[in-house]
């Protein structure tokens, strides 16, 4: 063992994931995690990053952890810390880190700014039109939906929102009742929706599509089906009733979310049409990206696409990171190594390691802080429609232990903190709490197992979709 140590800069789920693909390197010797969770030490090779037995959180103390231990690669898995420009100043100061300049987060940063960049390079988008002006952003989407009777409008907050931006509207009504509460009342996303894109909804399969790039290369990594809406089709009573615990009138409204669960390898990302979102989408991106800015792309790059019945690609929307739950059921079938992926990438030679992926079908499901009525002895406040509305935390959280050990558990949102016998217990401490992630032969064969093992786990309001790969089978 060379002993290389490795910083992951991520909270969640997706932090835990990539920590652990680093530690199954043989080069590797630790793995730091910051943020981190009750789950980055549970990893072999895996601790949290501390300074003072605090973990470092700010841009500039994270730094100072990366010189202090001496770090060999630092990795970003959040947005917003890149669009913050860590990576921008980790590199003046000569640390190798992995992932987009602030320049390039851009792409997710603003939406309108990265519509206007893929128009101009005649990548294919949704017909789409900005807005800073809500009265403006009504008027239009009064008169699109008076000229296309039946056709619905994307309404997208420019800005980072944690995947939660992007609201589908069926009706001229739903699309002024979102552009109200975006950008004028409650202002659901904060600065992000200061400005809007609309875009005219397309009918088709979405698709997460996933690539790295080193600037000059570009290379698909394998791929997820990802399932963004809080509920299943089949649970209309609950869409309705989180809506209205929400005050949202648009009760039938199924909200996105980060991610409720996945699986790998996509059911229907053939050869053909990779090839074809190389071709007109990803390369020409990261290509024309270079040329209209002077910044070269390095990093991780996703693109969220909606595919025609033609098999025709547009983007709905990039990405600068990896996604969140993707990750956790992609890198476990990632055979090549990490670290030494990584490595490739920043030294500008990733046209020089082949990929290697595992046969084996890995599907993950995301448990969620759901509806809980929490005891008025441990704080009251009534009931809350549970993720990704308001919540309940500090839940205890039990039956780890009865996880099957070939079983992934990576953690979202956890923490240990004492009970009131002062034991040392795990809790919730966000919307998304764990992701749980089995692997078989076969689509059926990880689902059975997933399914099988999550039921062991137990939280207060705990809930989670029972569809994660049904319609695949």
């Amino acid at each position: 063992m060379s002993g290389k140590k490795v910083f992951v800069v991520d909270a969640g789920g997706r932090g835990n994931a990539i920590a652990h693909a680093f530690a199954k390197s043989s080069s590797v010797e630790t793995v730091f995690i910051s943020p981190g969770n009750a789950g980055s030490e549970m990893i072999e090779k895996c601790r949290m990053a501390t300074v003072d037995g605090k973990p470092p959180k700010t841009i500039s103390e994270m730094l100072a952890f990366a010189k202090h231990e001496l770090i060999d690669l630092t990795f970003i898995g959040p947005e917003g810390y890149l669009s913050e420009g860590i990576v921008n100043v980790f590199q003046e100061e000569g640390q190798r880190i992995l992932g987009p300049r602030k320049e390039a987060a851009i792409l997710e940063n603003s939406k309108c700014t990265t519509k206007d960049l893929l128009k101009s390079l005649n990548v294919p988008v949704p017909p789409c039109k900005n807005f800073d002006d809500p009265a403006l952003a009504r008027e239009y989407a009064h008169q699109f939906c008076s000229d296309n009777p039946g056709q619905g409008l994307v309404i997208k907050a420019d800005g980072l929102a944690a995947g939660k931006g992007s609201v589908v509207c069926s009706t001229e009504e739903e699309a002024l009742s979102t552009i109200e509460r975006i950008m004028v009342s409650p202002k659901l996303f904060g600065q992000a929706g200061e400005r809007i894109e609309i875009e005219k909804r397309l009918e088709g399969r979405e698709l997460m599509f996933f690539a790295l790039s080193d600037g000059r290369t570009v290379q698909p990594l394998e791929s997820a089906l990802d399932y963004k809406q809080a509920f299943s089709t089949d649970e209309a009573v609950a869409v309705r009733l989180f809506n209205k615990l929400s005050n949202n009138p648009n009760l039938e409204n199924n909200p996105n979310t980060g991610g409720m669960g996945g699986f790998s390898p996509h059911p229907w990302l053939d050869e053909e049409l990779t090839q074809k979102i190389m071709n007109e989408i990803a390369m020409p991106t990261v290509r024309g990206f270079h040329e209209a800015t002077g910044h070269e792309y390095v990093g991780v790059i996703y693109f969220g696409l909606m595919i025609s019945e033609e098999k025709e690609p547009s983007v709905l929307e990039i990405n600068v990171r990896l996604g969140d739950p993707e990750t956790q059921v992609i890198l476990p079938r990632l055979e090549t190594d990490f670290f030494q992926l990584s490595e490739a990438l920043l030294d500008r030679k990733l046209d020089s390691v082949p990929l290697q992926w595992s046969s084996d079908y890995c599907l993950g499901i995301c448990a969620t802080s759901g509806r809980a009525i929490k005891p008025h002895s441990s704080g009251g406040g009534g009931e809350r429609p549970g993720y990704p509305g308001e919540h309940y935390t500090n839940m205890p959280i039990t039956g780890l232990e009865k996880v099957d050990p070939d079983v992934l558990v990576y953690h979202n949102g956890t923490a240990f903190g004492q009970d009131a016998t002062d034991k040392r217990r795990l809790f919730t401490t966000g919307g998304r709490v764990l992701t749980l992630v089995a692997r078989g032969r076969c689509l059926a064969e990880a689902r059975i197992k997933a399914y099988d093992n999550i039921k062991r786990i137990r939280f207060n309001g705990m809930r989670y979709r029972k569809d994660i790969g049904q319609g695949y089978l």
